[in-house]
C-alpha cells in the first residue's frame, strides 16, 4: 500500500504561503483571547463586560456567515480573505494603540470586535473553499490536516507566549502582535496565483443563498451532520466546558487540575492533526462518527470525580478524535461540493456549528442545577452515543466514500507535481 506523502501539500508554493498565513494569524489570535480579556479587566475590572466584548465578536459572526458564503462564492475567494485578513489587522491595531494610549472604552473594544466578526464571516467559508483550489487534489485531506495542525499548535504556545507579553509590556501591545500576524496572512495571501475560474452566471443575492441551502438540502449525509455538529457543540462541548472547572475545583484539586485537562488536550489535537497527515480512510464521513465518541469518557470520568490524570488522559483522546473529525469532514465536503457553492455550503455548516452555542453555555447552569452536575455530563455522553448511532448509521453517511483525487472537473485546480 502506497503511503500519503504528508508533507506534499508544502511543496506546492500556493499552498506553502496560505499555510504560512495561517499558522502566522492562528498564533496571533492566542494572543487576543488573553490579551483582551485582561484589557477590559483594566478597564472596567467586571466580568460580565468581558462576556460582552467577546459576545460581540460571535454574535455578528454568526450572523453575517450566509452573506460571506455567497460573496466568497461570487468574487475570487483570495481576495475575499485578504480583505478579511486586512480588515481584521486594523481592528486590532486600532484597539492596541486606543489600549496603549490610555483612550480606550468598553464600547470601543465591543464596537471593534463587531467588525473583526463580520470579517472573520467573510474569511472561514472563503477559506474552505480556497483550499481545493491551491493544492493538488491528491493532498487534499492532507492540506486540511495541516490546516488544524497550525490551530491546534497554536493553543499550546500562544497563551503562553501572551501572557508573558501582556505582563511585560501590556494588553495592547499583545493585541498589536495579533493585527501584524493578520497583515503577514495578508502578504502571503496575495502572493498566490489561482488559475483562471470559470465564470459562473450571477444571480440576485437571495437566489444565491438558496441555491446554497439546496445544496445543503439535497444531501442527506451533509444536513444530517450539520444538525449532529450543532448538537455537540451545545450538547457535549459546553457542558464539559462550563462543569469541567466546577468539577475541578470542587473534587480535583482547583485550577491546576483544570490547567492539566486543557493541556492534555491541547496535546490531544496535535495528535490528532499528524494521524491525520497519514491515516486517509476510504469512508471519511463515516470514520468522523467512528471516532468522535471517543469524548465520552472524558464525559463520564469528570462526572464520577476521577482523578485528574485519568480524565486528562481522555480528554488528549477526545481532542484527537475532534481534529481527526474536522480533518475528514472539510475533506468530504471539499470532494463531494461543487466548487462554485463550496464557500455557501461551509457558511451553512459553519453557521450549524455556532448558532447554538451561546444557548448551550446558557443552559448548562440551570440544567446542571435542576438535575444534578453528575447527571448533566453523565446525561451529554449517553446523548452523544445515541446521536452519533443515529447519524453514523444513515445509510448517506455509511456509505459515502471518497471521489477519486481526479474526479472533480468544475473547478480547475492548482496542481504542482
Amino acid at each position: 500500500m502506497k503511503l500519503p506523502d504528508v508533507v506534499g501539500p508544502l511543496r506546492e508554493r500556493e499552498f506553502r504561503l496560505f499555510f504560512s498565513g495561517i499558522a502566522v494569524s492562528a498564533l496571533g489570535d492566542r494572543f487576543t483571547q488573553v490579551a483582551m480579556a485582561f484589557a477590559v479587566l483594566d478597564l472596567t475590572g467586571s466580568v460580565a463586560d468581558v462576556g460582552f466584548v467577546f459576545a460581540a465578536r460571535t454574535v455578528t459572526n454568526v450572523a453575517f456567515l450566509l452573506v460571506g458564503g455567497v460573496w466568497a462564492d461570487r468574487l475570487e475567494r483570495r481576495r475575499v480573505m485578504l480583505a478579511a485578513d486586512f480588515l481584521r489587522g486594523n481592528v486590532q491595531w486600532i484597539a492596541a494603540l486606543l489600549l496603549v494610549t490610555g483612550a480606550a472604552r468598553l464600547w470601543h473594544l465591543i464596537a471593534l470586535q463587531v467588525v473583526y466578526g463580520v470579517a472573520q464571516a467573510f474569511f472561514d467559508p472563503a477559506s474552505t473553499g480556497l483550499i481545493p483550489q491551491i493544492v493538488s487534489p491528491g493532498r487534499l485531506q492532507q492540506a486540511n490536516s495541516m490546516r488544524g495542525l497550525s490551530q491546534s499548535s497554536s493553543a499550546i504556545f500562544g497563551p503562553a507566549l501572551a501572557g508573558v507579553l501582556v505582563v511585560a509590556a501590556g494588553s495592547g501591545w499583545a493585541l498589536a502582535v495579533d493585527g501584524t500576524s493578520f497583515f503577514v496572512s495578508a502578504a502571503c495571501l496575495a502572493g498566490i496565483h489561482l488559475p483562471p475560474r470559470e465564470a459562473q452566471p450571477r444571480e440576485s443575492f437571495l437566489y444565491e443563498l438558496r441555491q446554497g441551502w439546496s445544496e445543503v438540502r439535497s444531501r442527506t449525509w451533509l444536513w444530517t451532520s450539520v444538525a449532529y455538529f450543532g448538537f455537540f457543540q451545545m450538547g457535549v462541548l459546553a457542558p464539559f466546558f462550563v462543569l469541567g472547572p466546577f468539577i475541578s475545583r470542587q473534587s480535583l484539586g482547583g485550577p491546576s487540575s483544570w490547567a492539566l485537562i486543557l493541556s492534555a488536550a491541547g496535546i490531544g489535537s496535535v495528535v490528532g492533526g499528524v494521524v491525520g497527515l497519514h491515516f486517509v480512510p476510504r469512508r471519511s464521513l463515516l470514520a468522523v462518527f467512528v471516532f468522535l465518541p471517543l469524548w465520552v469518557p472524558q464525559l463520564v470520568l469528570l462526572a464520577l470525580g476521577a482523578p485528574a490524570v485519568a480524565v486528562a488522559a481522555c480528554a488528549l483522546g477526545g481532542a484527537c478524535s475532534i481534529a481527526l473529525g474536522n480533518t475528514f469532514w472539510y475533506t468530504t465536503l471539499q470532494r463531494h461540493v461543487p466548487a462554485h457553492a463550496l464557500a455557501r455550503v461551509s457558511s451553512y455548516d459553519w453557521l450549524g456549528s455556532l448558532l447554538f452555542v451561546p444557548a448551550g453555555y446558557a443552559l448548562v447552569g440551570p440544567v446542571a442545577e435542576a438535575i444534578g452536575v453528575k447527571t448533566t455530563l453523565l446525561a451529554s455522553a449517553a446523548c452523544l452515543l445515541v446521536a452519533t448511532a443515529v447519524v453514523g448509521s444513515t445509510k448517506s453517511v455509511r456509505t459515502l466514500e471518497l471521489r477519486d483525487a481526479d474526479s472533480r472537473s468544475d473547478e480547475a485546480v492548482a496542481a504542482v507535481p
